[in-house]
């Protein structure tokens, strides 16, 4: 199942569609992050102003350093000591889909450290979008059973690795990096 669904979400992905899928943290909404059409339909589907951003997911430091300017010396520290997952928010997001970049320029991004996420966007060779699979200002599921059928029928393809895990997933903490190297917690 693992093989197909990696499979089948990369067709999807490569043809500017969305899947549903299993993250490091909660259930994800995701598209190629560099396609501004699909990036757009997500904000649809969520029933979402387009100035709430959404996180990419990348694989890995190298991936994260094309779409970032600068990945600060702290910033890599973090990441390498969190003990769960971890969002990031960086000013000077490049080579993403204008809809997905925040006004400021900033961009939010996390490594994954799910072995799916982690497979699939090194085949796919660009980030993922992600963001929880709710309608805007509804609860985020914390299992697949909480999604919405509204989602479950919007999206191109729901993947079903991990549909029967019944533990409760939690967000991923989030920081945002300043221009100047400092930081902000913010979940």
């Amino acid at each position: 199942m693992f093989r197909e669904d990696i499979e089948k979400s990369l067709e999807v992905l490569s043809r500017g569609g969305v899947i549903l899928y299993p993250t490091d943290t909660i259930w994800g909404i995701g598209c190629d992050a560099t396609n501004q059409a699909a990036v757009e339909r997500i904000y649809t589907i969520k029933h979402r102003n387009d100035s709430q951003t959404m996180l990419a997911l990348v694989e890995g430091f190298d991936m994260l350093a094309a779409y970032v300017d600068k990945i600060p010396d702290i910033a890599k520290q973090l990441i390498k000591e969190a003990t769960r997952p971890l969002s990031i928010i960086y000013p000077g997001a490049k080579n993403l889909a204008k809809n997905l970049i925040a006004g400021d320029g900033s961009i939010g991004v996390r490594i994954v450290q799910d072995p799916f996420c982690e497979e699939l966007i090194k085949a796919f060779g660009k980030p993922v979008v992600s963001t929880s699979a709710n309608i805007s200002g509804e609860p985020a599921p914390t299992i697949f059973v909480e999604i919405s059928d509204e989602i479950k029928t919007a999206v191109d393809f729901i993947v079903n690795w991990r549909q029967g895990d019944r533990q409760p997933a939690t967000a991923s903490s989030i920081i945002k990096m300043n221009v100047d190297r400092s930081y902000k917690v913010l979940r």
